[in-house]
């Protein structure tokens, strides 16, 4: 059973955050990515829950929490922030942290800004962002598949929902990449969230505050200063969890990962796309327990 509450953050914002377990227990903190909410990880807190304390908030921006419309509110470092603050608002010193998406790329964040705070660390399709950077500029697949990005920072988004609908953009922008695993009650919940005033932007607004860069299918492939300067290197352990069938994040992420981690231990599902954590419950729950277990 989980347990919701309302958190008001040290980061200025409040955030509605869901609790399952016993808070003596090891914590673990899962974030969620676009468009979601707390609700991708139901089935991984509620099987986790018997020996760790599990914390899944519905990150700024989302559903029922705050929602600032500027973009400068979701630059990467405030996120990071916030990560921070809701362990802090919980009496949690150190955490087991765990990814997906757009969750996935602020746990990277953390980890590497607070090696003191994460334990360990657990992605699932959530790409690293070195290897992210330089697939999006010399792997032509993964540019192609990523210019939803600039689609999502320069198009009116907001303008078209309003005009033709969240069913719309339901079926145009998400089930289409679901992997058809999305129930009537899924879907009422999903639009529920986006429907709450200043959702829509909120959520969008990740995209537009990220300084990746995102070339254009013909643009030369040139590095970035962000590729060419020391990128820092993860100590603690990382359990990385990968669908092979993800449309977005191609498998490619997964190559030359070890070069940035010193204790990396892969699992890769061949039958689930990229919402993994509810495509495939069972096999990403029994990858976390038989990790966390280790």
């Amino acid at each position: 059973m989980t347990t919701h509450q309302r958190l008001a953050l040290s980061t200025g914002v409040e955030l509605d955050v869901w609790t399952a377990g016993n808070p003596a227990h090891p914590a673990i903190l899962f974030l969620h990515g676009f468009p979601e909410s707390h609700r991708t990880w139901r089935h991984q807190m509620a099987a986790l829950s018997d020996r760790y304390f599990c914390i899944a908030p519905d990150q700024r921006g989302y559903a029922g929490s705050d929602k600032p419309q500027e973009v400068a509110a979701y630059k990467v470092p405030i996120l990071i922030a916030d990560v921070l603050a809701t362990a802090d608002a919980l009496g949690v010193d150190h955490f087991t942290l765990v990814g997906h998406d757009w969750g996935g790329a602020i746990a990277w964040a953390t980890a590497l800004r607070a090696p003191d705070r994460v334990t360990r660390l657990i992605q699932c399709n959530a790409a690293h962002p070195y290897i992210f950077q330089k697939t999006l500029i010399f792997n032509p697949a993964q540019r192609a598949a990523s210019q939803y990005i600039c689609e999502f920072r320069e198009r009116d988004i907001e303008g078209e929902v309003a005009e033709k609908g969240l069913d719309w953009f339901f079926d145009d922008r998400f089930a289409k990449i679901s992997g058809g695993h999305l129930s009537a009650q899924d879907r009422a919940a999903y639009l529920a969230e986006w429907g709450q005033p200043g959702a829509l932007t909120g959520m969008l607004n990740w995209y537009r505050a990220s300084p990746m860069a995102v070339p254009a299918p013909d643009a030369p492939a040139q590095a970035t200063p962000f590729l060419d300067a020391p990128f820092p290197k993860l100590a603690m352990p990382v359990l990385v969890i990968w669908g092979m069938k993800d449309e977005a994040l191609l498998p490619c992420q997964l190559d030359g990962l070890a070069d940035h981690i010193t204790q990396l231990h892969i699992v890769r599902v061949p039958d689930a796309g990229h919402f993994i954590p509810w495509e495939k419950p069972q096999a990403v729950t029994q990858a976390m327990r038989d990790w966390l277990d280790c």
